[in-house]
């Protein structure tokens, strides 16, 4: 079957037919680096890992660039706060984003360019343009003529006479108050570089169409990034490059948000949710669950209580897989195919959902084999299992995980020797006879956050949910 993606520009899933065959080619907006990630951040990243380790599954060559925005208003609004260099607040912002994506398995692009360093590409766009009459100089600021572009907001289907794009402090000079800047004019104290038209720096938009350019050519498969940059970001972006004389991207594919009551999840609300902290209180494996199993398009609204369902649901996936070992004796490999159910999904507009309700499927499955002590059939779920996570970033058994794995079975082994002491007060009561009190023993338990389960080997605990 053939991968779909719901495709902005056309409004419509379209089946995806790559430029080169055998090969996919992704740009994703990455980090604006004025401050620390939240999960609202980190969920585009993680959507995008999913994406890219789905066409790796089906044999595609990927090439997969992230930008880091490390100039813009806001950072050199931060360094005049705070004080400091804007290169540090963009560095070390730029650092903590990074770790976010580590943190939740999110695999490395295959290039990461900073804005700061391809100065030189934009300026030769920006001579380009200038020469076909779609950009003119003012004031040392350098703006992109909207008019001059007849497809400019086909990509949000705005009316352009009804279009309000409110200039930016120090843009003087416009022809039309919707056109927008593509470089800045030098202002005392902010970092600036040479051009033919002055001293000055880049715009967000500018930036992200001479690195596309850069690293992906003229035309490349997939541009994404999160629905709030449909406007006015990557239509100024289209505007640039086709002006330019790039084909640019064929697919646009955009993620939703992380909401909290019913707001998108920002710095400026207030409510954002720092990655950094949530991995104190939350397994990174469990926050990646959390955000990756919803569909791409979905808003995701952020509670406690949803992270808890979340945990719990993993939970029973990941004591399935470990119960199957125990009984193995070893670790099953990963099956070399995922089920044609779970690929169908995945095909299907990244439809993680429906994968997962096969995962789920399947662990059933796995444990009815194992009540029936069938553990031919148990290990081969198992199998499955692992291929149907690996594609997520989720199999628990992976070396990305390892470190997590081998903390969770120092805490484990240490809380089983005490649940051990408790549940040996269970079985002394059960073998006098005392059902009384080896039930209170179990509620009790029960209540601490553990399920005991009678097995023909005894007694088992497994954490249940929060």
């Amino acid at each position: 079957m053939t991968i779909r993606l719901y495709d902005t520009s056309a409004r419509q899933i379209r089946d995806f037919a790559p430029l080169t065959p055998g090969c996919v080619s992704i740009y994703l907006c990455g980090a604006t680096v004025q401050s620390a990630p939240h999960i609202g951040h980190i969920r585009s990243g993680l959507n995008f890992d999913i994406l890219r380790r789905w066409f790796a599954y089906r044999g595609y060559d990927v090439t997969f660039i992230r930008n880091v925005t490390d100039i813009d208003d806001k950072i050199i609004k931060k360094s005049a706060e705070q004080e400091r260099p804007w290169w540090a607040i963009g560095y070390e912002n730029e650092r903590a984003f990074n770790n976010g994506y580590d943190a939740l398995g999110c695999l490395p692009p295959t290039y990461e360019p900073r804005a700061t360093g391809h100065v030189p590409e934009m300026i030769e766009m920006m001579r380009g343009l200038i020469e076909r009459g779609h950009a003119y100089e003012a004031d040392g600021n350098v703006y992109f003529d909207v008019r001059s572009f007849p497809e400019y907001l086909e990509l949000s289907n705005q009316d352009l006479d009804e279009l309000r794009q409110p200039s930016g402090e120090g843009e003087t000079g416009k022809r039309d108050p919707r056109d927008f800047a593509m470089w800045k004019a030098a202002k005392p104290g902010e970092p600036s570089w040479e051009t033919p038209w002055g001293r000055g720096r880049p715009g967000w938009h500018l930036e992200c169409s001479a690195m596309a350019h850069k690293y992906l050519g003229s035309a490349f498969d997939i541009h994404g990034g999160g629905l709030d940059l449909v406007f006015p970001h990557h239509e100024n972006e289209i505007a640039q490059a086709k002006a330019y004389g790039d084909d640019f991207a064929t697919y646009w594919v955009h993620n939703a948000w992380v909401t909290m009551a019913g707001e998108k999840m920002s710095k400026s609300l207030g409510n954002s949710v720092l990655v950094s902290e949530m991995v104190k209180h939350w397994r990174p494996i469990v926050l990646r669950y959390y955000l990756g199993t919803p569909h791409y398009r979905s808003m995701i609204e952020y509670s406690e209580e949803a992270l808890r369902e979340a945990e719990s649901a993993f939970a029973r996936i990941e004591g399935f897989m470990q119960r199957v070992t125990e009984k193995a004796g070893e670790t099953p490999e990963p099956a070399t195919e995922v089920p044609p159910a779970f690929a169908e999904a995945m095909d299907d507009d990244l439809g993680v959902p429906q994968a997962l309700a096969v995962i789920h499927t399947t662990v059933r499955q796995g444990n009815s084999a194992l009540a029936a002590d069938d553990k031919e059939a148990a290990v081969a779920r198992v199998a499955e299992v692992r291929a149907m996570l690996g594609v997520l970033g989720l199999d628990p058994y992976d070396p990305h995980w390892a470190g997590e794995a081998d903390r969770g079975e120092d805490l484990h082994g240490a809380v089983d020797t005490l649940v051990r002491l408790v549940l040996d007060q269970r079985e002394a009561a059960r073998s006098r006879k005392d059902w009384a009190t080896a039930d209170a023993i179990r509620d009790q338990l029960q209540q601490s956050g553990l399920v005991v389960e009678d097995s023909p080997t005894g007694p088992r605990w497994t954490l249940g949910p929060r």
